[in-house]
């Protein structure tokens, strides 16, 4: 099948069999077979063949960048493999959000960086998206939904929201009981750009998926401010799991309702590693993403302990 898919992708390209089959070293007939053979177990129809042109159909200029894709990755994945018996080395740039690459990602580039001695890391720590292209990023690692696009995603971790407070907020005010509750308590929330930030405040079967209405005495566009504002006993926050799991785990915040799903699945984002494919870089970029998967567990470690956390309390 990947015979065909080349022979598919050089028929796209020059729009002519005979092209193809003369640099291929091949019949024209064998050419037009394998094509044939192609669309059979793809089940739809590639090119428009008459006597005089070759021109892709719709599904052959939607499947057109998927196959470049597919050779992409299996040559990728060529090289990377051929890598392994050859200590990986040279220069690998990488840009992260701010407050997760310092927490979470730092770690894991230093004990990349024991592992593999030879390789040289420029990290860019900025909460601004860059186009990988441009900046010449081989490494991106993103939060959130994302948009379509042709870059190669790794799922890191999933991403979960938690409802969090101090133990002296709610010694104070009460605990809420349900997500319902928290429309009378003081929501700390997040300032975003115009418009409400996805998935804040909204769980799963509760006010038909939309977000509650919380109102609260501190609102910012830094989620730092807001896990600090929740530790000094000020209100109630709504975070990733990444950014409270050591304060839950040292006692400092108290996590509340923990199985209550905190956004409709269909649109759940993740943490993601994403790189462009066909780059130079491309086995080390996959060396370093499979390292952040070894680094980070499934679940990542930051939800584990958080459950183990949720766990014991639950059977004091």
């Amino acid at each position: 099948m990947l015979d065909a898919i080349r022979l598919f992708i050089a028929v796209a390209d020059t729009g002519n069999l005979s092209k193809v089959a003369k640099a291929q070293t091949m019949a024209v007939s064998s050419v037009s077979r394998k094509i044939d053979a192609l669309e059979a177990e793809l089940g739809f129809q590639l090119f428009h063949r008459t006597s005089r042109v070759i021109l892709l159909t719709d599904s052959g200029e939607e499947f057109l960048p998927r196959a470049r894709l597919i050779l992409q990755e299996l040559d990728e994945a060529k090289t990377a493999i051929s890598a392994r018996n050859v200590d990986p080395q040279g220069l690998l740039t990488i840009t992260a959000p701010s407050v997760f690459g310092r927490i979470h990602l730092a770690p894991a580039v230093t004990s990349f960086l024991r592992r593999y001695p030879l390789m040289e890391i420029d990290m860019n720590v900025s909460d601004e998206i860059l186009d990988l292209s441009v900046h010449r990023v081989d490494v991106a690692i993103r939060i959130g939904k994302l948009p379509d696009s042709d870059l190669v995603a790794t799922q890191l971790a999933p991403f979960q929201r938690l409802v969090c407070a101090s133990p002296c907020y709610l010694e104070k005010h009460g605990i809420p009981l349900s997500p319902p509750d928290l429309v009378k308590h003081n929501c700390l929330t997040v300032k975003g750009k115009g418009a409400t930030v996805p998935g804040l405040w909204g769980f799963a079967g509760i006010n038909r998926n939309q977000p509650l209405a919380v109102k609260g005495s501190f609102c910012s566009n830094d989620i730092n401010f807001l896990l600090q504002a929740a530790l000094d006993g000020v209100g109630i926050v709504h975070l990733a799991s990444w950014l409270v799991s050591d304060a839950i785990v040292r006692g400092q915040l108290v996590c509340l309702f923990a199985d209550a799903p905190d956004i409709p699945a269909k649109i759940q984002p993740g943490i993601h590693a994403v790189r462009m494919p066909g780059r130079s870089h491309a086995a080390k970029a996959q060396l370093f993403i499979a390292h952040l998967r070894e680094t980070f567990g499934e679940p990542a470690y930051w939800d584990r302990a958080i459950a183990d956390t949720v766990k014991n309390s639950l059977h004091r």
